[in-house]
């Protein structure tokens, strides 16, 4: 399925197109960066921050769970499943014969959150029907820029270059337009300083040297030179007075001693809240809010569920979109974009809790643009008869008709006239 074609020039049906030189700014994120804080950044290490991985995860999972669906545009200005189109069954259950959907675009959006770039290879058949999406790791992919303006991905491991038309490929926020920006590369410094953050952390618990408590004994009391019996009555205050079991027990101590506890520094104070703010800056990078991924601190009953509606449009959305223009760009014929287009059916995850729900319900069916199965139908329940009428409020009609109606017609007239002659 692979085309020949080298860095210079490749041909595209007999037609031999000339490809960029300038290959150093085409190329996709490879390797790592050294940052400030003297830590390695690239994808094993970041996603050995828990904030990272969590952040890369809900994303790609919440992607996922989507169902992914292709419609037709109806005549009415309606929609309907094109469940008979060839690309319906890609998209929708079987994107290759190895992946389901949901680890197809679970992986798709995990290259799209580490790397900034998806691609898979795109099999046709003889009608020119995408029949597999195969994906293909972004660090192997180099985006070249050819004459044409277009752009052209030669795959490092095979040595070929393929077109446009052969390569399904969504971007991150780009600069160039060609290739996506990765957010381990361009935040390097910020991911480089939650890890030194948290391998200074390991190394104060490994290495450091740190005490609950003191037991002071006055110097007029004499020294005790005998180490041994230093050991034995530190050993057996310990025995006596630490652990569970021996909480809140009561001391003895001779000879003058007295017992100081030590609490905890404002050094490694200020290292916990360090670690925090590494998280926080995490979330920042990737617009989740810190709950999600269980960093509660902020988080109370009267604002969980407005952010995590927040996450669904302001952050999930963006992502979805990216997904579904690519698709129609890459999968769909040129002639059937006009009437088809891809969707993504983000509608659950923007539900309320079930009260706010039906009270939303409740104002569409009263106010007429609800019927009983179009809430059924949102509720994913199947419809009932007669379910599909639609109410009017009585007390709601046009003011023309409001004030013709205060004025008496000609019979009205006559008979109130025959009624006032008979008296």
């Amino acid at each position: 399925m692979f085309l020949p074609g080298l860095f210079g020039a490749t041909k595209i049906n007999g037609e031999s197109i000339p490809l960029s030189t300038d290959l150093g700014s085409w190329v996709s994120s490879m390797g790592g960066r050294q940052t400030a804080a003297g830590t390695m950044v690239n994808t094993k290490t970041a996603l050995g921050l828990s904030a990272v991985r969590a952040c890369v995860t809900l994303l790609a999972e919440s992607v996922a769970q989507l169902p992914c669906e292709l419609y037709r545009r109806d005549a009415d200005g309606g929609r309907t499943r094109a469940s008979d189109h060839p690309v319906y069954d890609l998209i929708h259950s079987a994107p290759n014969r190895k992946d389901t959907s949901f680890e197809y675009y679970e992986q798709a959006q995990g290259a799209l959150g580490l790397e900034g770039n998806h691609y898979a290879l795109i099999e046709r058949n003889g009608a020119g029907y995408p029949t597999e999406l195969i994906p293909i790791n972004p660090k192997k992919v180099t985006v070249l820029k050819g004459a044409d303006g277009l752009p052209y991905y030669h795959l490092r491991e095979v040595g070929e270059t393929v077109p446009m038309s052969m390569m399904h490929h969504i971007k991150y926020f780009s600069i160039d337009g060609f290739v996506g920006l990765s957010p381990l590369e361009t935040n390097a410094d910020a991911l480089g300083l939650a890890m030194a953050t948290e391998q200074h952390a390991s190394a104060v618990f490994q290495r450091g040297a740190t005490m609950s408590g003191i037991i002071e004994r006055p110097k007029v009391s004499g020294a005790i030179k005998d180490q041994a019996a230093i050991d034995r009555l530190l050993a057996k205050f310990t025995e006596r007075h630490a652990g569970l079991r021996n909480m809140f027990s009561v001391a003895l101590l001779q000879e003058g001693m007295t017992y100081r506890q030590l609490a905890m520094d404002n050094e490694k104070a200020q290292l916990l809240e360090s670690r925090n703010f590494g998280v926080n800056e995490i979330c920042r990078l990737y617009k989740i809010p810190p709950h999600m991924i269980q960093q509660l601190d902020k988080a109370t009953f009267s604002n969980i569920e407005h952010m995590g509606l927040q996450f669904v449009i302001y952050t999930l959305l963006a992502w979805v979109k990216r997904h579904e223009a690519a698709m129609m760009r890459d999968l769909l014929l040129k002639k059937e974009r006009q009437d088809h287009y891809i969707e993504f059916n983000v509608s659950g995850l923007l539900r309320g809790d079930q009260k706010s729900r039906y009270e939303a319900y409740a104002i569409g069916r009263n106010w007429g643009w609800l019927s009983v199965n179009d809430i059924r139908r949102l509720e994913n329940m199947p419809p009932i008869p007669g379910g599909d009428r639609y109410l009017t409020p009585l007390n709601m009609v046009d003011s023309s008709t409001m004030q013709s109606a205060l004025e008496a017609t000609p019979d009205q007239m006559k008979q109130i006239e025959d009624i006032l002659c008979r008296n």
